[in-house]
């Protein structure tokens, strides 16, 4: 019994840092565009999001249960399966983030949740329909639902905006910007924190101490919400970057346009009990207002990266699962193992982190912004620039050319 209520404590605690990451891995979600385009700053704006993150942990509980009672069998599940789930989504959040990438939090529990459960209880024991119905068809829609809805509204907000004045227009959308923020870390803490929720509650079923079907306890969504609310507020400033710089510039308007229709689709989502994944969503949505404004691009290059990342997300989270599974079955030794390969793993790749600091005082930094792409620099060419920008003269390509051309001239003149 003793060694029972260690390794669910174990679980709890290890349960609790997987939200703790997600929180900081996230933070770029709602507050990223609202930083770039100025409207807050970062302090600020990662404070304001903790808080509104641990709000939103209380708002509901529907996503949680499609966790802890529809994803796998219940009864099929030991705590020690639930400890190798929760490795996985930790190391692949940690990975993500010392890149840059903002790949999903959400896809990476699930999926090493799912890895675990097949290595220790076989395919039967996940719920195929749920994964398809409730996990893999939002992956996909999300980001394309929410890109559509953010370019349009961003051609809409320019469209009408075209006669007001600029100074008061700029200043009107950074005030909308801050509260869509806002309403997209409630969105993201009603959705995100729920997952940790779901699986504390799993691993509570799991080891006798609730019974089957149970909703998560108080003190379940409390620690929660705290957990996912610390994390935020250390911002994770390496992946606010990427979105925030990496993928597109924003302006104000766009910003708007792009964190509104994000929490729109999150938070129907978590009503729906969809355990949707709002990296895909915002980053659908900041792609969809690049695009909505004339001469606005997308960098490509970095979009493809993100996607393969997408891709990856689940399989790679799975196979870590599965493998620390198998190590955990050889009993209490094999846990200490995997634990103490967690904590190592952990720290060093917070030390790698170290040899490049990024953080508030450099977010907003682009001097090593990937360059834009081919397709970027395609689009860019053939757009139109916006009314009233002054042409540029043409240089020529020699400089010996140019001081050619330039000499000869003034002769001429004298």
């Amino acid at each position: 019994m003793e060694s029972f209520s260690l390794i669910l404590a174990i679980v709890v605690v290890t349960a609790l840092a997987f939200d703790f990451t997600n929180g900081f891995h996230d933070t770029a979600n709602a507050m990223a565009t609202t930083i770039s385009t100025g409207a807050m700053r970062p302090k600020v704006a990662v404070a304001m999001s903790a808080v509104l993150n641990l709000v939103g942990a209380f708002l509901s509980v529907e996503v949680a249960n499609t966790i802890s009672k529809g994803l796998v069998d219940e009864a099929g599940i030991r705590p020690e399966v639930i400890f190798a789930a929760l490795v996985g989504a930790i190391l692949w959040n940690l990975l993500t983030w010392l890149v840059g990438l903002p790949s999903s939090s959400s896809h990476a529990l699930m999926g090493g949740l799912i890895g675990a459960t097949i290595a220790s209880a076989g395919v039967g024991a996940v719920h195929g329909d749920v994964l398809v119905t409730k996990v893999l068809i939002p992956a996909i829609a999300a980001p394309l639902v929410a890109g559509i809805a953010a370019m349009l509204a961003t051609r809409m907000t320019y469209s009408l905006g075209k006669k007001a004045d600029g100074e008061a227009s700029r200043k009107g959308y950074r005030a909308g910007q801050i509260a869509s923020a806002g309403l997209v870390s409630l969105a993201h803490g009603t959705n995100d924190a729920q997952k940790t929720m779901g699986i504390i509650t799993l691993a509570l079923v799991a080891g006798g101490t609730l019974a089957p079907d149970s909703d998560p306890p108080m003190w379940v969504i409390l620690s929660a919400g705290i957990a996912i609310a610390l994390g935020t507020y250390l911002g994770g400033w390496r992946i606010i970057r990427t979105m925030g710089k990496g993928l597109t510039d924003l302006q104000p308007q766009q910003g708007f346009a792009a964190q509104t229709s994000a929490a729109t689709v999150i938070l129907a989502s978590s009503h729906l009990g969809f355990s949707l994944s709002t990296t895909h969503s915002v980053s659908g949505a900041v792609m969809g207002a690049g695009l909505g404004r004339k001469g606005g691009v997308v960098r490509w290059s970095t979009a493809t990266r993100m996607f393969v990342a997408w891709g990856l997300t689940l399989p790679a989270a799975a196979l870590v699962g599965a493998l620390a599974e198998y190590v955990t079955g050889f009993g209490a030794w094999g846990t200490a193992v995997v634990a103490v390969f967690l904590v190592a793993s952990s720290a060093a790749i917070w030390k790698a982190s170290r040899r490049e600091i990024v953080d508030h005082t450099n977010v907003n930094d682009t001097e090593d912004a990937e360059p834009a792409g081919v397709v970027t620099t395609a689009m860019a060419a053939v757009t139109p620039p916006p009314a009233g920008t002054p042409a540029e003269e043409p240089v020529p390509s020699f400089p010996a050319q140019a001081t050619a051309e330039r000499t000869a001239s003034t002769t001429t003149t004298v």
